[in-house]
């Protein structure tokens, strides 16, 4: 880490005037002390006693604000008119309280405003087009100083390091970031205090302000820059799109097999329910014939040693004696039309689903 004296002042009067801070409270109109404002330790973020629409007069209230930084400031209300941006040649300072003329070279400006210093007369060769924010058209603002980042390599610079505030996995720790009045593409030397050539891709390096990317990766090497894309070889396409479609077609296949297996078993299921049904239906049909057969076999009373076929449903009379016996009974239900089945209840012989039949005989006690 680099020696304290290297610190800008700012950060250790914040640490000094921390435990009075009361910022962003008061509104329009209200209370303030001027003498609380102070730049939040760690962000280095400018605070004040007055909410995000106000800042603290100097007679001690708070006012609306005459101006602002930002495109789309934060915190005003949707009812409140917005200030205007300052015009070219002119600046917003943190109390946003008025725009204020671009100040000269060696002129006292806020902490890192390079856009609050006037740009030099050729500031187009010197402004940073990296987009790192190494300079504000060819101006810089080191230990609130307004200079110009034109010094070249082998010359005397001014540095400026700052310790942010930062968070990773293992908690919190300090950023420093080194800030000098060289020129873009070289970097101003803590030790040496000159200019020297930033550095290649691949070369050894001690801080981001070494490298052209402006990243020192941890190995002691400059890196691509942050926002550089990642290419990826086509094979890694290729294996991505396999490994996507043989997902795909495994989850299909084994969805396949998991509702063939539950096919089978209701299928299974079912067959078993229909060879439940036919055989008891093939019972049933048993029954029935094995009923019939007793019946067509039933010997009637006062007939001995008869046959059915002697008997009055199968008279073997012949002519009138044959018509009178059919004759005579054609009033008459037949003394089989009706059964008592096993629980007793009568059924018609023309049924096709009697389970157990038998002739309703008057003599009873015959079987």
């Amino acid at each position: 880490m680099l020696p304290s004296i290297f610190l800008p002042s700012t950060l250790l009067f914040s640490l000094w005037a921390a435990p009075a801070v009361f910022a962003g409270d008061v509104h329009w109109l209200q209370g303030c002390n001027p003498a609380r404002q102070k730049l939040q330790e760690g962000t280095f973020q400018f605070q004040t006693d007055c909410d995000s629409m106000t800042y603290c007069h100097s007679n001690g209230t708070c006012a609306l604000r005459g101006c602002r930084q930002d495109e789309f400031p934060f915190g005003y209300s949707s009812n409140v008119t917005i200030p205007d941006r300052c015009l070219k040649g002119s600046f917003c300072p943190d109390e946003q309280d008025q725009c204020q003329p671009l100040l000269a070279v060696g002129s006292a400006c806020q902490f890192n405003r390079d856009d609050e210093c006037d740009a030099p007369p050729n500031f187009k060769d010197l402004a940073d087009t990296t987009g790192f924010g190494l300079n504000f058209n060819g101006s810089v603002c080191l230990n609130n100083i307004c200079m110009w980042a034109n010094v070249t390599v082998g010359l005397p610079c001014v540095v400026q390091n700052t310790a942010y505030t930062a968070y990773g996995p293992n908690g919190e720790f300090n950023d420093i970031v080194s800030r000098g009045n060289c020129k873009v593409g070289l970097y101003c030397d803590a030790q040496q205090l000159v200019c020297v050539q930033a550095k290649a891709i691949g070369e050894t390096c001690d801080a981001d302000k070494e490298c052209l990317t402006y990243n020192c990766l941890a190995g002691g090497t400059c890196g691509q820059t942050t926002d550089t894309p990642v290419k990826v070889g086509t094979w890694v396409y290729i294996v991505v799109g396999v490994c996507i479609f043989g997902g795909m077609l495994g989850t299909l296949v084994a969805l396949y097999f998991v509702h063939k297996k539950d096919r089978t078993a209701e299928r299974e299921k079912r067959m078993q329910y229909w060879r439940e049904q036919n055989a008891f239906r093939q019972n049933i049909l048993q029954m029935q014939e094995t009923a019939r057969s007793s019946l067509m076999a039933y010997t009637p009373t006062g007939t001995p040693g008869g046959s059915p076929r002697n008997s009055t449903l199968y008279g073997q009379g012949h002519g009138d004696e044959q018509h009178g016996m059919l004759h005579a009974s054609g009033n008459k239900s037949s003394a089989l039309r009706y059964y008592v089945s096993d629980d007793g209840s009568q059924m018609d012989d023309h049924s096709d689903e009697d389970l157990m039949m038998r002739q309703r005989n008057p003599n009873a006690g015959r079987f």
